[in-house]
């Protein structure tokens, strides 16, 4: 009877195990219905071809086989990957009700305890941050924060003159004074500032946490989370200066509330209407934290790469100044009011975020829903990812698109070959899409035309010169930092100024802004004091 029993059996028990392989080895297999993409291995999908830096080099690559919309498979998870304006207009744009979320990232929820708006889902808290952002970034608020960025750029235009080795670690220092200065109301009159150097020091560490490819698929493959590996340490590091950091300025901020001593910036106005916006103390802290992140290291890297272009096309430099020369002369400093006149440095702002856009691939989108598109299907919670790079290097929309060419933009509206349906393009596209757009646009655009009009008034950028046969080094366009957002690896440069005269207004223009300036000196370091007191005399 046992027998019996057991023979009866066994058919059942090896269908079921025949069963239980074909699932397993279906795990990674695309789906019907999926966008194309690269063959698939059972069980890993592409996770054995999936690149481990500058994946947005392989996606481009991808893209030219496989089209402007594709899909990836790394276990039983879906990637999605867009290289195509009209896919970004028409996907991301026109659906951004279900292409708006974000997907998990477990190494940003161990370092911030899911309190960081860039990474935050599409949730009511997400919408509560938007809202408090907003209030600090709408282009009436932009044009109040107007005065610090020039005084700061300013300031930048006479460290250059003063030392034009260090114009690297000049270029930091800018952006992140304008931030703490409108953030905090603190600023950092020198890149050894300690609250520099802390930042600095953390989001290179942040940058490469949130690198794709950088580290094992613990979101796409949870099961690696109980595996050993160097990341969980990264994470400790990353969330122990990130707190010391935001925190240690939110308490300062905190303080001088406590004391009368407010200095009318954005987080004094966050504390204050807590209860308005629906924030607590971490919400705050990390609202700080995301915004000193987007508004700095973007900048940076974005006047790194104009410098690196004008230092590599001599040509276009030239252009660029009798642009700026026609209308100013050495007569003034630039102002605002005279970017609307000089239309090749407007291109050239517009080729630097193509040539050397600051975040190649955007900070992946989740799908909320299933979508259709074109006949594909996008599921619910499929991770979309923008590759910005690969849309402004497709050759068959620009014209040699690995050369630095400005006068693209006086051809046609977005730089496109002429002839080709440039519809689908605008001129935000390196600031994301959908509902994710950056919303420092105006903000940031200040502090892009700002200072390249200044740099290009004041100054002269030179490849250096070999030291035996005077003969100018190539200079290399290619050396970038690895990372979601990417900048120049340090570099050098001759740099002079253009006349003496644009230097003497320069120095003086520095000095008039003394009295701005110490209105956001009060609480810095007593280091920072000593040195201000002297850089000044």
């Amino acid at each position: 009877m046992i027998v019996s029993a057991l023979s009866s059996f066994w058919p059942y028990a090896i269908v079921l195990f025949l069963w239980a392989v074909f699932k397993v080895i279906r795990i990674g297999h695309r789906e019907s219905g999926l966008p194309p993409g690269p063959p698939t291995v059972p069980v890993l999908g592409n996770l054995n071809i999936f690149p481990t830096e500058n994946i947005h080099y392989q996606f481009t690559q991808w893209a030219r086989v496989y089209g402007g919309i594709y899909s990836l498979k790394v276990g039983p998870s879906t990637l999605i990957v867009i290289t195509s304006p009209i896919v970004v207009k028409e996907l991301m744009d026109g659906r951004s009700a279900s292409t708006s979320d974000r997907p998990p990232h477990y190494m940003g929820t161990l370092i911030t305890g899911g309190s960081n708006i860039i990474l935050k889902g599409n949730s009511k808290v997400w919408r509560v941050l938007r809202k408090a952002i907003h209030t600090m970034l709408s282009t009436q608020a932009s044009e109040e924060h107007l005065v610090v960025q020039k005084t700061e750029a300013t300031q930048l235009m006479y460290d250059i003159l003063r030392s034009p080795e260090d114009f690297f670690t000049h270029i930091r220092r800018y952006p992140i004074s304008v931030m703490l200065s409108v953030l905090y109301g603190k600023r950092c009159p020198r890149y050894e500032s300690p609250e520099a150097k802390a930042f600095y020091t953390s989001n290179h560490l942040w940058n490469h946490a949130l690198e794709p490819g950088a580290h094992p698929p613990l979101d796409l493959l949870p099961f690696l989370r109980y595996l050993p590996g160097s990341w969980r340490n990264l994470c400790k590091q990353v969330r122990t200066l990130q707190r010391q950091l935001y925190f240690g300025l939110l308490d300062e901020c905190q303080t001088r509330l406590q004391h009368g001593q407010e200095t009318s910036c954005f987080i004094e106005s966050v504390l204050q209407n807590q209860k308005f916006f629906g924030i607590d103390r971490e919400l705050s802290g990390y609202l700080g934290g995301a915004l000193l992140e987007g508004g700095s290291e973007t900048t940076s890297s974005f006047l790194h790469s104009l410098i690196l272009a004008l230092t590599a096309f001599p040509e276009v430099q030239r252009k660029a100044q009798e642009d700026i020369d026609r209308v100013l002369g050495d007569q003034r400093i630039p102002t605002l009011d005279d970017f609307a006149g000089l239309p090749y440095i407007q291109a050239i702002i517009k080729e630097t975020h193509r040539f050397r856009p600051v975040v190649p691939l955007a900070i992946p989108h989740a799908m909320t829903t299933t979508e259709t598109y074109h006949g594909y299907t996008i599921p619910k919670s499929a991770t979309v990812f923008v590759n910005t790079w690969g849309i402004f290097h497709d050759p068959d929309a620009f014209e040699n698109p690995e050369v630095f060419d400005p006068g693209r933009y006086l051809i046609t509206e977005h730089g496109t070959k002429p002839g080709v349906d440039d519809s689908c393009y605008r001129s935000t596209l390196a600031f994301g899409s959908g509902r994710r757009i950056c919303p420092g646009i105006n903000f940031a655009n200040n502090s892009l035309a700002l200072n390249a009009m200044n740099l290009i008034w004041a100054f002269q950028f030179s490849p250096p010169l070999d030291a035996a046969t005077g003969t100018p080094l190539p200079v290399d366009i290619f050396a970038y930092s690895k990372g979601v957002a990417v900048a120049p690896c340090p570099f050098q440069c001759q740099i002079t100024p253009r006349s003496d005269s644009k230097a003497k207004l320069i120095k003086a223009a520095f000095l008039d802004a003394t009295d701005i300036f110490a209105r956001f000196e009060t609480s810095i370091s007593a280091e920072d004091k000593e040195w201000v007191k002297n850089y000044r005399l």
